[in-house]
C-alpha cells in the first residue's frame, strides 16, 4: 500500500465548529456544481456535492448528514427510479422481451466479470467490485451497496466515474455520426420551480414515508430505496399512479447522497482510489467496449440502427444518454429508453446477488471497509 506522506494536504478544519463547516461545505458544493453543470457533466449535483464532501472530510471535518435525511433521499431516488417505469416501455419490453432480456444480461454479465477481476487483482473488494461496476443506477448502487456490505465510497468513486467516462465516449460517438446543427449536442434547460401537481407530490412523499417505516419494521436492506421503487414502479407502470419529483427536491436529494457518502471518505481511502484509478479507467472503457460490441450485434442480427443500438447498450448515464438520443432524428429514443430502464431495474433486482456470488468465489483482502474504520462510522449520515 502506498505510503500517506501526512502533510500532503495543507488545510485542517478541526477546530472549527459545525456550523463553520457546513458553511464551507456548501460553499465549495455550490461552486463545484456550477462549474460541472457549465461543464455539461451528468450528475453534477451529485457529483459536485461529493466531490466537495470529500474534500471536506480529507479535511479533518466533524459534520456528517443526519440518517433520517439520507433515507428521505433514499426513497426520492427510488421513486424517480419508479417514474421511469412507463406504460410505453412496459408494452416495448412486453413485444421485444428476447431482445431486451439477451442484451440486458449480456452487459450485468460482463460487468460482473470485470467486476470479478478487479476483486481477483486485489483493485478493491468482492462486493465492492461489483457494485462499482454495476452497468447503470449510478444513485441507486451507490445506495444499496452498504447494504450489502460493500465499501459505499469506492462504490460511488467507481460509478461516478463510469458515468463521466460513459457520457463522453457517447458524445464523441453521437457527434461524429450526427451531430445538431452547431455541432454539439443539446442539452435542455432545467426549471428548478415549475408548477407543482400537489396531489401527486403527496402521494409521492407518502410512497417515500411507506418505504422508511417498512424498511425500519421489515429490517429490509435498502429497504428506504426498494420498497418506493417496487411499490411505485407497478403503480406508476400500470397508469395508477402519478410519480412527481420537482427537480429541486431531486436535486437536493441528489445532494444529501453525495454529502453522505462524500463525508465518509478518509485521506487513506481517497489515496487508494486514486491509485486505483488507471486500473478502474481501464475496466470502464472494457465494459464500453463490450457493449459496443453487443451493440454491433444488435445491428447485424436485429437490423437496429447503429447508433440506436449504440445508445441502447451503452452502460449508464440513462438520463444523459436520453439527452444525448434527443439530438438525433435518425435515433429511436423510445428503443433506447426502453433498454436503459430494463437494464436499471435489473441492476437493482440482482445487484445483491451477483456481489454475493463473486464475493464467495474471491479470496481478496477488504481495503479499508468502512465498518473497520471508527472514524468512518462517526461520519456516517446513513448508517
Amino acid at each position: 500500500m502506498p505510503q500517506l506522506n501526512s502533510r500532503w494536504y495543507l488545510v485542517s478544519l478541526d477546530g472549527y465548529g459545525r456550523l463553520v463547516q457546513w458553511a464551507i461545505l456548501l460553499s465549495v458544493s455550490a461552486v463545484l456544481v456550477a462549474v460541472l453543470s457549465a461543464a455539461g457533466l451528468p450528475a453534477a449535483v451529485l457529483l459536485g456535492a461529493m466531490a466537495a464532501a470529500i474534500l471536506v472530510a480529507s479535511a479533518d471535518s466533524s459534520v456528517s448528514v443526519p440518517r433520517w435525511c439520507f433515507v428521505g433521499a433514499q426513497g426520492v431516488i427510488g421513486c424517480m427510479i419508479a417514474g421511469t417505469v412507463t406504460p410505453s416501455i412496459i408494452e416495448m419490453l412486453s413485444q421485444n422481451w428476447f431482445l431486451f432480456l439477451a442484451c440486458v444480461g449480456a452487459v450485468i454479465a460482463a460487468s460482473g466479470w470485470l467486476g470479478w477481476l478487479l476483486a481477483r487483482w486485489g483493485v478493491v473488494p468482492g462486493a465492492t467490485a461489483v457494485w462499482g461496476s454495476a452497468p447503470g443506477a449510478a444513485a441507486a448502487a451507490t445506495v444499496m451497496a452498504e447494504a450489502y456490505g460493500a465499501d459505499v465510497r469506492l462504490v460511488a468513486f467507481m460509478q461516478y466515474l463510469r458515468v463521466v467516462m460513459v457520457v463522453v465516449v457517447a458524445t464523441v460517438v453521437a457527434r461524429l455520426w450526427t451531430a445538431t446543427s452547431d455541432g454539439a449536442i443539446a442539452s435542455p434547460d432545467t426549471s428548478w420551480f415549475p408548477p407543482i401537481l400537489w396531489g401527486p407530490l403527496v402521494g409521492t412523499m407518502a410512497l417515500v414515508g411507506l418505504g422508511a417505516v417498512l424498511a425500519r419494521f421489515l429490517r429490509l436492506p435498502a429497504g428506504p430505496l426498494l420498497v418506493p421503487l417496487m411499490i411505485g414502479g407497478a403503480l406508476h407502470g400500470a397508469g395508477m399512479m402519478v410519480i412527481e419529483l420537482p427537480p429541486w427536491l431531486l436535486a437536493t436529494s441528489y445532494a444529501l447522497i453525495g454529502w453522505s457518502v462524500g463525508l465518509r471518505f478518509s485521506r487513506p481511502i481517497l489515496l487508494h482510489a486514486l491509485c486505483a484509478l488507471p486500473r478502474l479507467a481501464v475496466s470502464v472503457l472494457a465494459l464500453i467496449a463490450l457493449c459496443g460490441g453487443l451493440a454491433f450485434l444488435l445491428t447485424s442480427l436485429a437490423g437496429i440502427d447503429p447508433l440506436t443500438a449504440y445508445l441502447a447498450t451503452s452502460p449508464g448515464g440513462a438520463d444523459s444518454v436520453a439527452i444525448i438520443a434527443s439530438s438525433s432524428h435518425t435515433v429511436d429514443v423510445p428503443f433506447v429508453m426502453a433498454m436503459q430502464t430494463a437494464r436499471l431495474l435489473a441492476v437493482v433486482l440482482v445487484g445483491s446477488s451477483l456481489a454475493r456470488f463473486v464475493s464467495r468465489r474471491i479470496d481478496a483482502p477488504i481495503l479499508f471497509s468502512h465498518k473497520a474504520k471508527p472514524e468512518a462510522v462517526k461520519r456516517d449520515g446513513g448508517g
